[in-house]
This record gives C-alpha cells, structure tokens and sequence, in this order.
C-alpha cells in the first residue's frame, strides 16, 4: 500500500457505519493483554521469594513503584494521545512493557527488580490502559451509547485475567518463571498490530459521534477540572479503588500460601475474579447508561467492604478463596466505566484521556500503597489481617464520597 493510499482507505473506514464498533474490538484486545499479563504477575512472587531470598517488602515495593509509574505515565500518555494521536501512543507503551517483562525474570537484584518490574512495567501498563483506550472510544460513540461501549471494552480487561492467570499459572510450573515472563513479553507486543485501528487525536471525530464543544486547550480542561469538586470526589473514590485491586492481584498468591493451600487455588481465584468482572463490567456499562453513574459507584464501593468483611470472619479454605474471588470480581472493573462514562458526561469527551488518566494517577497512588503496605505489613505480622480492615474501611469512605458529586454536564452539545 502507498503512502498516498493509507490515508484515503483509513478515511474511507472511519466514514462507515461499523468504525466505531472496530476501534471498540480493538480497544478491548488491547486492554485483555495489558489487564490480562499484569494481573497475573503475583502468581511468580511466591517462587521468587523462594529462590531469591529476598523480603516480601521488596516484592511489595516493586509492584508498588509498578503501580505508581502506571498511574504517573497514564495522564501524560493520556496528553500524548490527545495530542499525537492514540496509535503512536499505544505503540511505545507495549514496547516499554515487553522490556519490563522480558527483564523482569532475570533481576538479579533488588535495584533491578524494581526498575523492571517497577519502573518499565509500571510505565508499559500506563501507557496502553484505560485512558488512551476508552477515550479513543469515546470519541467514536454518541452518548446514548458510550456507557456501554466503555462496560464492554472494559470487559476486554476481564477476558484477559481469565485467560492468561491460569495460562501463566501452567507455564510458570512447567518452564519456570523467566522463561513464562519471556512469553509473556511476547504476548504484550500483541497489542501492537490491534494499536493501528485505534486512530485520531482529540479534535477527531467519527461522524457517528457526538460533537464535543468543551475547552479549546488542554490546559484550559485541566483548569476546568480541577475547578470541579465532583472531579476531587472521584479521584478520592478511585484511589480506594486502586487499593483494593493492588492489594488483591498483588498478595492473593502469597496470602493462599499462608493458609497451606495450593499456587492452583491462587490462579483459580484471579482467573474467577476475570470471569464475573466480565459481566460486573457489562452490568455496570448497561446501567450506566440508565440510571445515576455517582450512585451506582457508592453501590459497588459498600459491597466491597461488605464482602471483604464477610471474608475476614470467613474460613479460609480453598472454596471460600474462590467464593471470594467471584463475588469480588463482580465489583472489580465495574467502577472503570461508571468513573470514566462520568468524566465524559460531565466534562465532554474531547479531552477525556487526559482527565480520566490523572484519575488514574489517583487510582494507581492507591495501588501503590496497597501493594507496599501488603508487603510491610506481611514482613512485620506474618499475616495479612491489618490489610484487610482497611481495605473494608476505605470501602466504606468510597461509598459515602460519591454522594454528594454534582453530575451534571457542564454545557450543551450539539447534536450529531
């Protein structure tokens, strides 16, 4: 194909009634290998700490720089995005992501770990989640339908874990864990190929979207933003979210080893945690296009507390691990689409991947804290019963905070 060509046969594309659904497919490809390897990385913990010696907290401190670099590099690839275009965008951040991976299984230090598994994968995952992808998709489907349209690339996230903790799972224990991350390195550069359907910049439209007449500048949103005290709630309600998720995907594998229980049961319950938050996520998508995005989210943030507080007092068997696992993982991603459709709806999608990625950088302060905090806690008690207290307390914090946002839409737009 000539250069004169690519533009006409991608403008042709983008003109049809089927581009909005192509870039949701491979927005949800993308998002199933960036969620799907990510989550399964506390799987190889648990034989690390064997054969290196090293602390839990320096696992912890790892995944925890990990989940700060993601939240770190999801605005400013989100600004990328905005202003670059997406593919590019997404291009580079599966390439810092196999670096990660690929270095991750032969650190030979704590300093080494914690740059791979830290600092490269943190940036890798950033890079090519939430934010670039659905504000691609945003940009492509009117508003009557972008709630659901994001409850189903979210969902992509959930296929992923699915699939890939219990394939991680098996070549972890047949090929050992270097070579396991190695693949999965391979599998990262997937998203590659799914990256160059996911055109357009900020000022690009799909005819079937809605026209967005927010701020003309970047920084004039971000102004308009933080004006916003709904905008301060969510990033409240979203750090206790990236807690939660941190602390789960982190330490599940190690925690199912303290209590005398198989590896299996720990990729048995990530996988069970992919499978409901498949249809968590397509629930919460649904119903966000119906009913109130703020209340929905205070829902799902007090069944959060109210399960991890029955799992305290619970018996820690094989079964109530995996009850747990499919009850949480109905309220895993089901916030994503809520929190992201509510950014669009008030502030308008043009600069959606921008906002909705310094959310994440909030998301993802939480996650940093949860998984170092596991760690430490871990380290000092031998157990991880203070974790989870707080886990049920900030659930508790996230559903009051969503209350009082003011949801509104901060101005008109013109009909397609």
């Amino acid at each position: 194909m000539s250069p004169t060509q690519s533009p006409t046969r991608m403008a042709l594309l983008r003109a049809t009634k089927w581009f909005p659904w192509i870039v949701l497919l491979c927005g949800g490809l993308v998002l199933s290998l960036n969620l799907g390897v990510r989550q399964s990385l506390g799987l190889f913990i648990p034989n690390m700490l064997n054969d290196t010696g090293w602390s839990a907290a320096t696992f912890g401190l790892a995944f925890a720089i990990q989940n700060l670099m993601w939240g770190v590099s999801a605005p400013i690839a989100g600004a990328l995005a905005d202003r670059f275009g997406t593919t590019r965008t997404l291009i580079g951040g599966a390439a810092i992501y196999a670096a990660g991976l690929y270095m991750m299984g032969t650190s030979s230090s704590p300093g080494e770990l914690h740059l791979t598994a830290g600092f490269l994968i943190g940036t890798g995952v950033g890079s090519t989640s939430f934010p670039v992808i659905l504000a691609a998709i945003s940009r492509v489907f009117p508003p009557h339908k972008r709630s659901f349209a994001l409850g189903l690339a979210s969902a992509g996230g959930s296929v992923g874990q699915f699939v890939m903790a219990p394939t991680a799972q098996m070549l972890n224990g047949s090929l050992g864990y270097v070579t396991t991350l190695m693949i999965l390195a391979a599998i990262a550069m997937l998203m590659v190929p799914a990256a160059f359907a996911l055109t357009g910049k900020a000022d690009g439209h799909s005819p079937t979207a809605t026209p967005d007449l927010g701020p003309q500048g970047l920084m004039a949103a971000f102004h308009e933003a933080r004006k916003h005290r709904g905008f301060m709630l969510l990033n409240a309600g979203f750090f206790v979210c990236g807690f939660h998720v941190a602390v789960v995907t982190t330490h599940l594998p190690t925690f199912t080893a303290l209590c005398g229980l198989p590896s299996s049961v720990a990729a048995e319950g990530l996988a069970l945690i992919g499978l409901f938050n498949i249809f968590g996520t397509l629930t919460a998508g649904w119903a966000g296009g119906r009913f109130s995005k703020k209340f929905g989210l205070s829902f799902i943030y007090g069944m959060r507390a109210v399960v991890i507080l029955i799992f305290i007092f619970a018996p820690q068997t094989s079964e109530t691990i995996l009850l747990f696992s499919a009850t949480l993982g109905a309220l895993w991603l089901s916030t994503v689409p809520l929190t992201s459709g509510l950014i669009a709806q008030v502030f308008g999608p043009r600069y959606m991947a921008t906002l909705f990625g310094i959310v994440m950088l909030s998301h993802q302060i939480g996650a940093f804290f949860g998984a170092w905090m596991g760690g430490i806690v871990y380290d000092m008690t031998g157990n991880f019963d203070a974790v989870w207290w707080v886990s049920v307390a900030l659930g508790v914090f996230a559903a009051l905070v969503h209350m009082p946002i003011d949801d509104r839409e901060l101005r008109s737009t013109a009909k397609a």
